[in-house]
């Protein structure tokens, strides 16, 4: 599913000369918008140069000066094209009355092109003070060629200080949207980029797993081998050894795999996140969960302490894990609430639906592997995999978890986890 931001950087990166194009004419629109703050002037304070600097910022052209040089001969000619509508003896006049117009456009791109923007779009403050010294510089240029071919008036004191002020604003309220727009693009790919690490952390403690019974298997095997020989049966000993040295085969590759992933899990993990953003990506992870699968379910969050986390790979996949299994147990409505407190020296996470529940003769089960009670339309058994992993995930940062659950009504699983564990110290 594409945002919108994707969405516009696809439609104009769909061809060279189409995203020239957009440009201009979406620029020469928006400059329709406009105030006229100076008496007996057609200079003008329009939408036309925000629209024009966000548009550079989401998609770079290939040159600025050629975009410039474009988008201010198609304002001319559309803002000409529209007087001629109304005056078509008007011609000549308008031509000249609106040329000034690209003077700005070309001399903010040029003066945008040599500072190299590019470089600037992590630094704000810097980037808004650049543009707005373009805008300043396009404004008073565009003004001197009305004063000196059009017989305008020259600006006071007052005027010029009204330019600079409009500049600085309309600047930095592009600068903004476009750190508002770029923040919340970055936020996402790093939801995205999470829920990947949780769900191969996951499998490496299934793999983990799988290796251990798989080390086993390759003891008995050979122990087999050698009661076999011991025994003087030579061809049932060769096939027993032939065994052995297979499964040992299947393990390295295994660990090959065991080792890869562990290096995924660890390289996303290096970064660190405020625990609430985790709640934040679990609740919004499970809102969209729960609309694919046509519920209404409401989840509610309730967080009493917050703090910086170099575990939140590991929370991740615990609590989406937790909450998951909630939206799963909900059948059509119902909510699922989510509440996180300090105790002591631990930090005490609760997650509680309103779902089916789990029945009493199956608690003491239900964190073994293969345990399930979803089935699928067939009837066939889920994989059983997600609270034998949690369990795993709660014993590997060395803390708790306990359950509550009456048939129809609902479970809750309480998680206690030590804070020194979780917490960036």
């Amino acid at each position: 599913m594409f945002s919108s931001y994707s969405f516009f950087k696809l439609f104009f990166t769909k061809s060279r000369w189409m995203s020239l194009l957009l440009t201009a004419l979406l620029t020469a629109l928006a400059s329709e918008i406009k105030v006229t703050p100076f008496n007996g002037e057609a200079f003008r304070f329009g939408l036309g140069s925000i629209t024009f600097f966000l548009i550079i910022l989401i998609h770079p052209p290939a040159s600025l000066v050629r975009t410039g040089f474009f988008t201010g001969l198609f304002v001319v000619c559309f803002r000409s094209l529209a007087d001629i509508m109304v005056q078509p003896d008007f011609i000549l006049a308008s031509i000249r009355q609106n040329l000034p117009a690209f003077l700005f456009y070309f001399l903010f791109a040029l003066g945008l092109s040599i500072f190299q923007i590019e470089k600037y779009k992590t630094f704000p403050l810097l980037l808004g003070s650049i543009a707005a010294g373009m805008e300043i510089i396009g404004n008073g240029a565009e003004h001197i060629m009305r004063t000196l071919f059009l017989d305008h008036a020259d600006l006071g004191f007052r005027d010029w200080a009204l330019l600079i002020a409009v500049a600085l604003l309309r600047s930095y309220f592009v600068v903004g949207i476009y750190s508002s727009i770029t923040v919340s693009e970055q936020k996402k790919r790093m939801q995205e980029m999470l829920e990947v690490g949780s769900g191969l952390y996951s499998e490496t403690l299934y793999l983990q797993k799988l290796l251990n019974h798989i080390e086993q298997i390759t003891a008995s095997s050979h122990e087999l081998y050698r009661k076999l020989k011991k025994s003087n049966q030579p061809e049932l000993s060769v096939q027993a050894l032939l065994i052995a040295q297979e499964i040992h085969e299947v393990k390295k590759d295994s660990q090959r795999i065991l080792s890869g992933l562990t290096k995924i899990t660890i390289e996303k993990g290096n970064d660190e996140l405020f625990l609430s953003d985790v709640l934040g990506f679990v609740v919004s992870a499970n809102e969209k969960y729960s609309a694919m699968l046509g519920k209404k379910i409401t989840i509610n969050l309730k967080m009493t302490i917050d703090f910086i986390t170099h575990q939140h790979i590991q929370l991740l996949a615990l609590l989406n894990n937790l909450t998951a299994n909630g939206v799963e147990a909900i059948a059509e409505k119902g909510k699922i609430d989510i509440e996180i407190k300090e105790e002591l020296e631990f930090i005490l996470f609760i997650i509680k639906d309103s779902g089916n529940g789990i029945p009493e003769k199956d608690l003491s089960i239900i964190f073994e592997p293969g345990y399930t009670t979803k089935f699928n339309d067939h009837g066939v058994a889920a994989t059983g995999i997600g609270l034998s992993h949690v369990h795993e995930i709660v014993h590997t940062l060395q803390g708790k978890i306990d359950v509550e659950s009456q048939t129809n009504e609902g479970t809750t699983f309480r998680v206690l986890l030590p804070a020194e564990n979780i917490r960036k110290r």
